[in-house]
C-alpha cells in the first residue's frame, strides 16, 4: 500500500514520515545473486515468510562474511503493503553490520522503533504491528538457514502477543507475582494486547491458540484453587499449617488470637493470662497457660474460660489444640 492507497488524512496521521518515505523509496529493495556473493567472498542466504493473516511476504538477503558470520549486505523483496515495504526495508538495515547471532535478537519492537519520527511517537497503527512481526520471523528464517537448524530453536517459549513479543511464561508469571485482575493489568505490566489487540480474546484478526482472557481466567482459578489448598490444609487461612510453624511462630500466633479475643474480656473483669510454653504431644499441640489478676483465683478458670480460650484458639489455628493451665 502505497502513500496514494491511503484515505482520508486521519488515517495518514497514523504513519510517521519515515514509514511514508520508505513506503515509496526503500533503500534495500532489490535481491543479491549468487555471483555477486561469491564475487565478494561471502554466503548468500535467500529466506522467506509469508503472513497468513493478511496474505503479504517478504523474502530477505544476506550475504554473510563466513570467516567472522557479520551480514555484509541485506536486500528484500516484499509482497503486500506499504507498511511491509518499509518495514522490511528498516529489518534489512537493522541487519547489516551485525553477526547472525546478533540480527536474530532483533525484534519487531526494534523495526517499529527504528521507522519512528520521535521515540514517543508509533510509527504505524496498532493494526499494522504484524508487518514489523514478518520482519522479524524472516530474519529468524535466515539465521535458521545459514546456521542449519530449525528456525524454532531460536524460540524457547510460547509466544502470545507477537506484537510485543510477549511469551505464555512471562503473562502466567506477571498474573501471580502483581496479582493481577483485569486484561488491562495485563497490558500495563507487560504491553501485551496494547498493539493489533488480536492476542486479547476470541474473534480477532488473526487466530491465535492463546489469548489474554482465558490465560487470565485459567491462572485466576488456579490461584484460587491453590490458596483453597493451603486453607484447607492448614483450617485456618495460614499459609503454613499450624503444627508445623516453629516454636516462635506458634508463640506469635497464639498471642494473636488471644489479643483479639480473649484478653480484652480477661481485662475486663480484671483479669488477664499469659503463655508459659507450647510443646508438641503426639498429635495434639498443648499451650500451657497461666492466669494473671482476678482469673487466678476464678473457679470458671478451669471450666467455663478455660473452654472458652481452648475452643477459639482451636476454630482459628488447629482443632488438635489443648490448653492446659498452671
Amino acid at each position: 500500500m502505497a502513500k496514494s492507497d491511503l484515505i482520508g488524512g486521519s488515517i495518514w496521521e497514523e504513519y510517521s514520515h519515515k514509514v511514508a518515505t520508505l513506503m515509496d523509496n526503500p533503500k534495500h529493495r532489490g535481491e543479491i545473486t549468487e555471483e555477486e556473493a561469491n564475487a565478494q567472498g561471502l554466503k548468500l542466504i535467500v529466506a522467506d515468510f509469508g503472513a497468513e493473516s493478511c496474505g503479504d511476504a517478504v523474502r530477505l538477503y544476506w550475504a554473510v562474511d563466513p570467516q567472522t558470520d557479520i551480514i555484509k549486505i541485506a536486500k528484500f523483496k516484499s509482497f503486500g503493503c506499504g507498511t511491509a515495504i518499509a518495514s522490511s526495508d528498516t529489518m534489512a538495515e537493522l541487519c547489516m553490520g551485525k553477526t547472525v547471532d546478533e540480527a536474530v535478537k532483533i525484534t519487531n519492537l526494534d523495526v517499529e522503533f527504528a521507522m519512528r519520527d520521535t521515540p514517543d511517537t508509533a510509527a504505524i497503527p496498532p493494526q499494522k504491528m504484524h508487518c514489523s512481526v514478518m520482519a522479524y520471523d524472516v530474519i529468524k528464517a535466515a539465521a535458521a538457514q545459514y546456521k542449519g537448524v530449525d528456525a524454532a530453536s531460536f524460540e524457547d517459549e510460547i509466544i502470545v502477543c507477537e506484537c510485543a513479543r510477549v511469551s505464555l511464561g512471562t503473562i502466567k508469571e506477571v498474573i501471580r507475582l502483581n496479582d493481577l485482575k483485569t486484561v488491562a493489568d495485563i497490558t500495563r505490566y507487560t504491553k501485551a494486547g496494547a498493539f493489533c489487540k488480536s492476542c486479547i480474546k476470541e474473534g480477532g484478526h488473526e487466530k491465535r491458540e492463546y489469548h489474554l482472557e482465558s490465560i487470565l481466567k485459567n491462572v485466576r482459578a488456579e490461584m484460587d484453587f491453590e490458596q483453597a489448598a493451603k486453607e484447607a490444609a492448614c483450617g485456618t487461612g495460614y499459609e503454613t499449617a499450624f503444627k508445623d510453624m516453629s516454636v516462635i511462630q506458634k508463640f506469635k500466633e497464639i498471642d494473636k488470637i488471644l489479643d483479639e479475643q480473649i484478653r480484652p474480656m480477661l481485662v475486663m473483669d480484671g483479669g488477664n493470662m499469659e503463655v508459659i510454653d507450647v510443646k508438641n504431644s503426639g498429635e495434639f499441640t498443648d499451650i500451657y497457660i497461666r492466669y494473671l489478676g482476678a482469673c487466678s483465683g476464678c473457679a470458671s478458670g478451669a471450666t467455663g474460660t478455660l473452654f472458652a480460650i481452648e475452643s477459639v484458639l482451636q476454630e482459628k489455628l488447629d482443632p488438635n489444640i489443648r490448653v492446659l493451665p498452671l
